[in-house]
């Protein structure tokens, strides 16, 4: 009975122990200024100057805001497999190195606003395939590189403004490389010129989040008639901030014209004109490919498309014969190695049967040659006519020069000729005159075989001088001194 006793008294014992253990265990890892809760962790306002190291691996939220953090390390998220937020804001960061969220797959929510990044590298964000919230804002960016973005396949919301930005790269964005992308804020940087033609070509889901109030631009009527088509299809980026998108007059900081409501009174842009303007152009190299989005605001499901080319050819899917001009499931048109005869509008229609209501979409394609291949054809072209222009030359000095004895050249008027005649031998210039005869007799010297017979007592005696040549040998025929009688 004691032993029974003894022995539950030490497996209650070694059961307490166990439970101390585990609660030990499961304290390892926490950091002292950051608080553990399950799998948050949180380093808020504790004066931080780099990350705190051996961070539970169980966290899915780390928040690192408001510190003294001046940078990071290369995969220091590696022993985090589970994260999928991650705030940093209100920190020092200055620049982030290629691999700072290299192992970072799960990400869904990273927050780097409120730090002092200068710029956006494209291998940066090159892993992180299922992010879905991006927040850059206040910082001091003034350049994002070309593919920043691209591999953000699940990008939803990206937050750009309050930064130094004079241009972005809208061309990444238009072949579909963000889908879920709804929010792309670029409101409050230092833009003075859209590129509108890029701009327009965007897909429509995304000018619809696509925020650029609260920018420096310079009046133009490109940049009206832009604003003025989305007003009317009422994006959300223009109804939501109708005052706030305003342009500098003649790029003077002094006098600010309200876009949407001056659009009557700027000069030189009458709304018919605004009405006018293509709202889409793409300019593609030639031989490159591109892609066409056709931006109409019906759902993909139970929606037929089919395209208009500039020689008013009808495209239906999934394309043309030669596979030259393709269409895609989502509408977009795709031209395989454009040429410069692909140049001209493009026209999308779109219809969908269930709701018994079509779209158009047009886009303005311009296919041209780089500049330095353009100077390389010009100068091919030069040389060429160069070269002809040389050989027209020649060719008028070998056959065409003029007789340099011009008297000479003129011949005294001579009775026709026979149809057997020599034209050569007619026209030779040169021929020596006349000579006179013994007895002051005139006599004038004819060719015998050429001369016509016009007496019957002649026939005889011509006869036996033309069998005299005949008997010749063949280069008295051919002789420069003609045979003669008198």
């Amino acid at each position: 009975m004691l032993a029974c006793l003894l022995q539950s008294e030490w497996n209650e014992k070694m059961l307490l122990l166990f439970i101390m253990g585990l609660a030990a265990e499961g304290s390892v890892g926490c950091p002292k200024s950051c608080i553990c809760a399950s799998d948050l962790l949180s380093c808020v306002r504790k004066d931080l100057k780099q990350v705190p190291p051996n961070l539970p691996a169980a966290s899915v939220s780390l928040d690192l805001s408001h510190n003294g953090i001046s940078q990071l390390h290369n995969n220091w998220l590696f022993g985090l497999p589970r994260i999928h937020i991650l705030r940093l804001s209100h920190n020092h960061i200055r620049w982030l190195p290629s691999r700072a969220f290299h192992n970072a797959t799960t990400l869904q929510h990273l927050d780097l606003s409120f730090n002092y990044l200068q710029g956006i590298q494209e291998e940066l964000f090159e892993h992180l395939n299922n992010l879905e919230e991006l927040l850059l804002y206040k910082n001091s960016i003034t350049r994002v590189d070309y593919g920043a973005f691209i591999h953000l396949s699940n990008i939803q919301k990206i937050y750009l403004s309050w930064n130094n930005l004079t241009n972005f790269s809208f061309n990444a964005m238009q072949n579909f490389t963000n889908p879920n992308l709804r929010t792309l804020d670029l409101s409050s940087n230092q833009f003075l010129k859209l590129p509108v033609e890029e701009v327009s070509s965007l897909p429509a889901f995304i000018k619809n989040g696509l925020y650029l109030h609260n920018n420096p631009l310079t009046c133009h009527c490109s940049l009206f008639a832009l604003f003025i088509h989305w007003d009317h299809r009422g994006f959300s980026s223009v109804v939501d901030f109708y005052k706030q998108h305003t342009c500098r007059y003649m790029g003077r900081p002094n006098v600010v014209v309200q876009i949407l409501q001056a659009q009557k009174g700027l000069d030189n842009c009458s709304v018919e004109r605004l009405y006018r303007l293509p709202e889409a152009g793409l300019r593609v190299l030639v031989g490159k490919h591109v892609m066409i989005t056709c931006n109409t605001s019906l759902p993909l499901d139970n929606t037929t498309y089919m395209w208009i080319t500039p020689t008013y050819d009808f495209i239906m899917p999934p394309g043309n014969s030669n596979q030259s001009l393709r269409i895609h499931q989502n509408g977009s048109l795709e031209i395989s190695k454009a040429q410069t005869w692909n140049s001209g509008i493009y026209v999308c229609i779109a219809v969908n049967r269930r709701l018994s209501y079509n779209s158009t979409h047009e886009v303005n394609v311009s296919v041209h040659y780089p500049k330095h291949d353009a100077e390389s054809f010009n100068t091919g072209i030069t040389t060429l006519l160069g070269c002809v222009v040389s050989l027209v030359l020649v060719f008028i000095y070998l056959y065409m020069t003029p007789c340099r004895c011009f008297p000479c050249c003129i011949k005294p008027p001579q009775p026709p000729s026979p149809p057997h005649e020599s034209s050569g031998q007619s026209t030779l210039c040169g021929t020596p005159p006349a000579t006179e005869v013994p007895n002051n007799r005139k006599a004038s010297r004819h060719v015998v075989f050429l001369e016509p017979i016009k007496e019957r007592r002649w026939e005889k005696k011509a006869k036996v001088l033309q069998l005299k040549i005949d008997s010749d040998s063949s280069s008295s025929v051919f002789s420069d001194s003609p045979i003669v009688y008198t």
